[in-house]
């Protein structure tokens, strides 16, 4: 059977993308369990591996089905959009307008199965508005360029995956945005996912307040008014899920194996768990899209862009998950 074909996008190329991207494509454990080919920029990416002292040879191919990544070998879809003399580490228009380009060109070949998922690199939100994309992030991006009305944010690490009801909103907003609904299809995206990959997952949900409200002490009795009505409903459903529970408990509970899923109900309720564990492992996992797409979980890093001085094993790891996720 031929390995999967994974659309790789090289990011922001003024931050460590181009490098993460190149360490990553020839890591020997990816490219055992699939075939990555990189859209972004040939040139970049030979700076990325003179300045990570790697040597390969770059493949430009016109079409992804042409690509034939290898040890020693990087297959690109350059799109010529990187200025040569681009500076590492400084905010761009014309980085934010290619790294949206990458994804958009990314997103056209999931949907129509010439790859079988996505991979992608970090981009700076701050340079995708300077080229005139008013984007929160990968996923919204996703989400438009599929046209697919609700996603979710899962990231996955080795001992600890959470699932998000809001993401890249300001906590009143998000507050505000829990309801039984969100909640149920939530936790059903995350079912679905997980079952894909494997067995059926329990999954444990958090409550909004401390101590799950102290039966009216904190909060507005949003507990059983928002969240408990949706696990209900996700329960009818045959899903093994409970909750609402204390935040701090259930996570504690998960990382010692007691739950396969955490339903977090806000950005950083779920963020922090799983990067206190280690940013390097963790994966970014878009659900509800009709393709496949994981990302590394951290940021542009500008401050150590083209210093050679990166991390690649989230993006390592993201490679890898995309591979188990691809049909």
């Amino acid at each position: 059977m031929s390995l999967p074909l994974i659309a790789t996008t090289m990011g922001d190329a003024a931050g460590v993308g181009p490098e993460v991207t190149a360490a990553a494509v020839l890591d020997g454990a990816v490219l055992a369990r699939c075939r990555p080919v990189v859209i972004g920029d040939a040139a970049r990416l030979g700076q990325a591996l003179a300045i990570l002292g790697l040597e390969a040879e770059i493949q430009s191919v016109a079409e992804p089905e042409l690509a034939q990544p290898g040890p020693g070998r990087v297959a690109v879809l350059d799109l010529g959009l990187v200025p040569p003399d681009l500076p590492f580490g400084q905010l761009s228009a014309a980085a934010g307008e290619a790294a949206y380009r990458y994804i958009a060109l990314a997103a056209e070949w999931a949907q129509a199965s010439r790859v079988a998922a996505i991979c992608t690199a970090p981009i700076n939100k701050a340079a995708l508005r300077l080229a005139g994309h008013d984007f929160p992030g990968h996923t919204e991006m996703l989400a438009h360029l599929t046209g697919t009305p609700e996603v979710s944010m899962m990231l996955a690490t080795p001992r600890l995956k959470v699932i998000h009801v809001t993401t890249h909103v300001g906590l009143a907003d998000a507050i505000a945005r829990i309801e039984p609904g969100l909640v149920q299809r939530t936790i059903e995206r995350g079912h679905r996912a997980l079952s894909r990959a494997g067995a059926p997952p329990k999954i444990g949900v958090c409550a909004l307040n401390p101590h799950a409200g102290e039966n009216g002490l904190f909060g507005q009795g949003e507990e059983e008014r928002l969240i408990a009505p949706g696990v209900e409903l996700a329960r009818a459903e045959g899903i093994d899920v409970s909750g609402p529970w204390p935040a701090d408990a259930l996570f504690y509970l998960a990382v010692r194996g007691d739950y396969d899923l955490v339903v977090a109900m806000y950005h950083d309720q779920g963020h922090c768990p799983v990067k206190v564990l280690g940013i390097e492992a963790g994966v970014n996992i878009t659900v509800g899209l009709p393709v496949i797409r994981t990302s590394v979980d951290h940021g542009t890093a500008f401050d150590i862009a083209g210093s050679g001085r990166v991390d690649p094993r989230s993006m390592v790891e993201a490679l890898l998950q995309a591979a188990q996720l691809a049909p």
